[in-house]
Order: C-alpha cells, then sequence, then structure tokens
C-alpha cells in the first residue's frame, strides 16, 4: 500500500462526512485511510463510522481524549503505507491530491 491517510477527529461532526468523502473519492486507488477519534463528545465518531461503511481500506478507532497529537501518533502506529498523509477532519482534498502527490513522488 502506497499511501496511509490519517485523520484525527474530535467534534468535528459538522465537516467529517465531507472530509472522509474527499479520500474516498481519490483518483489514485491504493491507500488506507485511518480515523482516529480523539473522544468526541459529538456524533463525530458515528457519521465516520457510517462514511467509511463498506469500505475495507478504511478503518476507524477511538480513544480517550488525550490531543490531537496523540491522536496522529496513534494513527501512524496503525498504519501500514509507504507513505503517511494527514486530513484534519474539517478539511478537503481535491480528488486527484493522492495522484499529484504519487506522480511527484516518483518525479522526485
Amino acid at each position: 500500500m502506497k499511501f496511509s491517510v490519517i485523520i484525527p477527529l474530535y467534534n468535528k461532526a459538522p465537516y467529517v462526512t465531507k472530509a472522509i468523502g474527499s479520500v474516498l473519492a481519490q483518483t489514485f486507488a491504493d491507500f488506507e485511510l485511518i480515523i482516529v477519534d480523539d473522544g468526541s463528545k459529538d456524533n463525530s465518531f458515528s457519521l465516520a463510522l457510517k462514511a467509511i461503511e463498506g469500505s475495507s481500506n478504511c478503518h476507524i478507532y477511538k480513544q480517550e481524549n488525550a490531543g490531537v497529537s496523540v491522536a496522529r501518533n496513534n494513527g501512524v502506529a496503525l498504519s501500514q503505507g509507504e507513505y503517511l498523509c494527514f486530513l484534519d477532519a474539517d478539511d478537503l482534498w481535491a480528488p486527484t491530491f493522492l495522484e499529484e502527490m504519487s506522480n511527484l513522488i516518483a518525479e522526485f
């Protein structure tokens, strides 16, 4: 697997479905998605779980609230990709982001 995409998640219910959707819509398919919920108090976890339903390359984990750095580091520990990519739960990627990153890696 080329990329491990890690999304730390904490109370981002209004945004997380779109963030996950932007990863799942990538034109480059050799990736895994790891979501680490950092003890969200809203329904972020359930929304994320629903968004990845049926996607075998997506995994979601829960931890007690320990901060975004711990969530990212736990995501890294769980990752299996050759390269790490981080996406915040309230951000989006263009559909060709991973494809462009792969091309740049090959070129440089």
